[in-house]
């Protein structure tokens, strides 16, 4: 065990002890899915524990809603993926609350909550790290035995994307996965990270494909099926198209070798084509052929149910609904597959605008506000520099919805997006977070202006600093 992972393990004991004094709490937890399956591992936890327990899901905690809650005058507030950036309003309430989160602290901040445990307090990244379902993980084994959850951590870590730097997972969640190979809940192996191997024909994997980007395949159907068709794909015995978990390893070979020169010919980096093989996680007990048994194919089945405002159903499948819960969470995905494809069209039809240290789009009303953070980050292998960190734009019922990525190589050279993001945002009358690498914020109308022109400044003074 690493010093880090056994000093986050005495914070979380430290956390659980609270918890255990309550009869009755209230989790608070974000709707991607990082926050539904940390919604997920303390709820079971606390059911376990014979703690009651109810959850609230919100796309951003704000201040008015930590008044809602105050109001509400609950025993303990559980705050899971996020709440480490509010504390001061947290403590100013009135309320008791717990946060497990991996969100860096806002900066400066002196006023700390007792029981939160959170990476960054410990030396640790909450970008690549370990995730928050991860954190709630630590918490939820201090409660009881629960590392049959390890796999609902290993979704949300990779919902949270922490293994795209690497093409696999690192330090704090790289323990929790050995442990969960241990008990016999998760299996990894090197394989194609194109979403839908578990449950799609193989054409819909290129049809579909965003990170990377295949030029002529993602988008068109026609183009994936005879690019199939030149490899040599054999159909299944029933004539129709196979998945990706029916074909042999030789065919798989054959499929990534073409994709690879296919790649290179329409021009593409060679360091974009090598996102597309990496580390799969697997999940033991979930049946084959169904999203839930593919680490990645169910953290994107969650993201659509909470980015359509439905993560409630999500969460039930993540307590083990396979029925009702199951069929809906279904078909919010086919929905938000089309909606992303939709979205990086835009991207490619309206194009960016070049700062001198940003680039960035503004989609109004044309990108949910939910998945515009999605898009943000897919254009990146479409039609954006990836030498420039990416800012979009999306209408939303607070204000305008600010969603940034970044890359790892800009991140080396001193790009923090949270920190840019928080002071920016709080100069225009807004408020913002996240990761170095990935952040977002909410901001007035009438500042997008301001707040574009003032963030491609600091950006610009983050990285010359290197």
């Amino acid at each position: 065990m690493s010093d880090c992972l056994y000093k986050m393990r005495m914070c979380a004991r430290k956390c659980a002890d609270i918890i255990q004094k309550k009869s009755e709490v209230k989790v608070v937890s974000h709707i991607d899915a990082d926050g539904i399956t940390s919604a997920a591992i303390i709820c079971n936890a606390l059911d376990r524990a014979g703690v009651e327990n109810s959850i609230t899901f919100v796309k951003q905690l704000e201040e008015n809603t930590i008044n809602q809650l105050a109001d509400e005058n609950p025993e303990l507030v559980i705050f899971t993926d996020l709440g480490s950036g509010m504390q001061e309003y947290i403590i100013s309430s009135g309320l008791e609350a717990v946060i497990s989160d991996h969100h860096r602290p806002r900066p400066n901040s002196e006023t700390q909550i007792k029981g939160h445990i959170n990476p960054h307090l410990f030396g640790a990244n909450g970008s690549t790290d370990i995730s928050g379902s991860g954190t709630t993980y630590l918490l939820a084994n201090e409660l009881g035995d629960n590392r049959d959850l390890a796999g609902l951590a290993i979704v949300g870590a990779i919902g949270d994307m922490q293994n795209r730097r690497n093409g696999y997972l690192i330090n704090l969640n790289r323990e929790i996965l050995e442990e969960a190979v241990s008990n016999g809940v998760l299996s990894y192996e090197k394989d194609i990270l194109l979403f839908g191997k578990q449950t799609r024909p193989v054409f819909k994997l290129l049809q579909y494909a965003s990170d990377p980007y295949l030029p002529g395949l993602t988008g068109n159907e026609d183009a994936c099926i005879e690019f199939l068709h030149g490899v040599g794909l054999r159909f299944g015995d029933d004539d129709r198209w196979r998945r990706w978990i029916d074909l042999e390893l030789e065919e798989k070979q054959k499929i990534v070798s073409a994709l690879l020169q296919h790649g290179l010919s329409s021009g593409q980096d060679a360091c974009k084509l090598e996102r597309l093989i990496g580390e799969v996680y697997i999940l033991m007990n979930e049946r084959e052929g169904t999203e839930m048994r593919d680490a990645t194919e169910y953290s994107t089945l969650l993201n659509a149910t909470g980015r359509y405002d439905h993560a409630e159903i999500g969460m039930a499948v993540c307590m083990g609904d396979r029925d009702k819960a199951y069929q809906k969470a279904s078909k919010l995905l086919t929905d938000h597959r089309s909606n992303l494809v939709n979205g990086l069209n835009f991207v490619k039809y309206t194009g960016v605008t070049k700062l001198n240290n940003l680039q960035y789009f503004d989609a109004g009303s044309n990108i949910k506000e939910t998945i515009i953070g999605i898009v943000a980050g897919m254009s990146t292998s479409v039609i954006a520099d990836r030498n420039y960190p990416i800012v979009a734009f999306a209408d939303a019922e607070s204000g305008v919805k600010v969603s940034a990525r970044g890359t790892q190589d800009l991140v080396k050279k001193g790009l923090n997006l949270s920190e840019a993001l928080a002071v920016v945002s709080a100069e225009v009358g807004g408020a913002g977070g996240g990761h170095d690498i990935a952040a977002g914020a909410t901001i007035p109308k009438n500042a997008k202006e301001e707040f574009i022109q003032k963030l491609d400044l600091i950006i610009g003074i983050q990285i010359s600093k290197q």
